[in-house]
């Protein structure tokens, strides 16, 4: 629950560095390693319902690519992957794991929106 931040191995000297709203970190868990394909559903509405666009790929304007920015459901089906609540990677981020999310609030959104999303890639 709560504001979620994405970093990669390094030194960050403050919480302004990632980008923190405050200077509290009350959980954390690494990423696993995936070797292998990347391949996320995003639905419309709830429970897979109403339009859907398949990505194998970071997007950086989901509603250029999909015409629609309020995403209700979507289906991780390989790969971890980062939601961004603005375009271009920018605003609140979400960590998706594998596995069906039937409502925005499964994956910690309080609304809907979905500006971006990026593939999780990045490891040492």
């Amino acid at each position: 629950m709560g504001h979620q931040y994405y970093l990669k191995r390094g030194e960050y000297s403050d919480y302004q560095s990632w980008m923190g709203l405050n200077d509290s970190i009350r959980s954390c868990h690494s990423i696993p390693h995936h070797r292998g394909s990347y391949r996320i559903k995003l639905y419309e509405r709830e429970d897979f319902h109403g339009q859907m666009k398949e990505y194998v790929n970071d997007c950086s304007n989901i509603n250029e690519s999909f015409h629609t920015n309020n995403i209700l459901s979507c289906n991780v089906l390989d790969g971890y992957w980062i939601f961004f609540e603005e375009p271009g990677f920018r605003g609140n981020q979400y960590f998706l794991r594998p596995g069906e999310y039937r409502r925005s609030a499964s994956w910690g959104s309080p609304n809907s929106k979905v500006g971006s999303l990026k593939k999780i890639v990045d490891f040492y």
